[in-house]
């Protein structure tokens, strides 16, 4: 079954709501509904962005670690689902109690279904 992510997206400076304990209750209401549907895989949260670590490799081979995230954006991922859901569609129809439950927008994205011959052997 193919496998989505449903990303929370919070704005720059994201400040919880003001009626930050239901909203933290309506997650966990679907937290147990997801659970109970079978299609949670995972579900956690993060830090803000602001407590980021970036990590890059330049041209000369040495690896630079920075403080704050990668990308300079006025969003940034806050936490996540990792579900497997028969579609797309599904995915969107979880997606969509997320974008309440969280009072944020969320993304959906499919995960890709890596050919066998990508796949790392540990062995090798």
């Amino acid at each position: 079954m193919p496998q989505y992510l449903v990303a929370i997206q919070h704005p720059e400076n994201y400040e919880l709501p003001v009626d930050a304990d239901a909203m933290i209750r309506d997650i966990n209401a679907l937290n147990r509904e997801m659970i109970a549907a079978g299609v949670r895989d995972f579900a956690g949260g993060l830090q803000s962005a602001g407590k980021a670590k970036s990590v890059r490799k330049q041209a000369g081979g040495e690896v630079v670690v920075s403080d704050g995230p990668y990308l300079e954006a006025k969003e940034h991922v806050g936490g996540l689902w990792l579900l497997k859901c028969a579609d797309m569609d599904e995915a969107v129809g979880w997606a969509r109690k997320a974008a309440v439950a969280c009072r944020v927008p969320v993304e959906v994205r499919e995960f890709l279904v890596t050919p066998e011959k990508w796949k790392a052997n540990p062995e090798q």
